[in-house]
């Protein structure tokens, strides 16, 4: 695929993601919250979590509303969860995505009710009254769920903060950012892929894919941690080294690291070849995104 059009396609979901984001994150809500609420998820992210929703369900060439749905939904939970990473009792961040986090700019209360209601709206989105079947909302749900909570997302945080000043070995490592990162990022995919038909083939590659990247996307803020200045990455570098956490930085080496990474961009490609569809290009050049991207 030729980068000129990868780069439009992108332009015009992320385009579409920030639309429907702005018409459903409503400023009305009571007492300044709707107000906290967008500033944490509009205008800032690269939104790749709502492109890979939306690649894979071009690739089994599914329902675009309900794709966008998906799309908005999985990035509210990633807003959600950055808003509560950032606070003092987690890792007590200031910067991110390029200006003060949300308990800076609004009060640790006042950010902990807009994780709160953007955790909801999230699910509120996949549930419409009209237009999207009740099996395709009952598997969003499910997915999404799952990937957020005690299993996944909520459940690698708590061994990131449990991890603090300890040596991981490498499988502990990556069962960490599989739980903190990657199921999200696979989630993404799944979603997408609910969104049309996809045989039992399909989604098994997809559901590897999504695994592959997931695991890249971590390996690369690792690397980027100790490689990139804030000011491009949008937030504290070399927060993780400051706080003596386990990275696969520090324990594989940076090169290792980022050859890592490599060999996760190259696994994704394959499960893709696996999976038989051939719409997937798409996919195939948001593997080389994470991979490659510099914050």
């Amino acid at each position: 695929m030729k980068i000129d059009e990868f780069s439009r396609w992108v332009r015009e979901r992320q385009e579409d993601v920030e639309r429907a984001l702005e018409g459903w994150v409503s400023e009305e809500s009571p007492a300044g919250l709707g107000t906290a609420m967008r500033y944490a998820v509009l205008d800032g992210g690269k939104r790749l979590r709502p492109l890979l929703v939306m690649a894979a369900s071009d690739a089994v060439s599914g329902d675009r509303a309900s794709a966008l749905r998906a799309a908005v939904a999985v990035e509210l939970i990633h807003a959600y969860s950055l808003v509560h990473d950032d606070m003092p009792c987690m890792d007590n961040d200031v910067l991110r995505r390029g200006k003060p986090t949300v308990h800076v700019k609004f009060g640790e209360a006042q950010a902990m009710l807009a994780g709160d209601a953007m955790q909801a709206l999230a699910f509120e989105v996949l549930t419409p009254d009209t237009g999207m079947s009740p099996q395709l909302m009952s598997t969003l749900v499910r997915l999404l769920a799952r990937a957020s909570g005690h299993a996944g997302m909520a459940g690698g945080q708590a061994i990131d903060l449990a991890s603090v000043g300890r040596q991981l070995d490498e499988a502990s490592l990556r069962d960490m950012h599989r739980r903190k990162t990657g199921v999200l990022l696979q989630a993404s995919v799944m979603m997408g892929a609910a969104c049309g038909p996809a045989g039992a083939t399909a989604l098994a590659g997809l559901s590897e894919y999504g695994a592959a990247v997931g695991l890249a996307f971590q390996v690369v803020d690792d690397v980027l941690d100790v490689t990139q200045e804030s000011h491009v990455l949008g937030k504290t570098a070399g927060k993780d080294v400051d706080q003596n956490k386990p990275t696969f930085v520090s324990l594989l080496g940076l090169e290792a690291a980022q050859a890592y990474a490599y060999e996760l961009r190259d696994q994704a490609h394959a499960a893709l070849a696996r999976s038989g569809l051939g719409q997937a290009a798409y996919l195939a050049c948001l593997a080389d995104k994470i991979v490659e991207r510099d914050n």
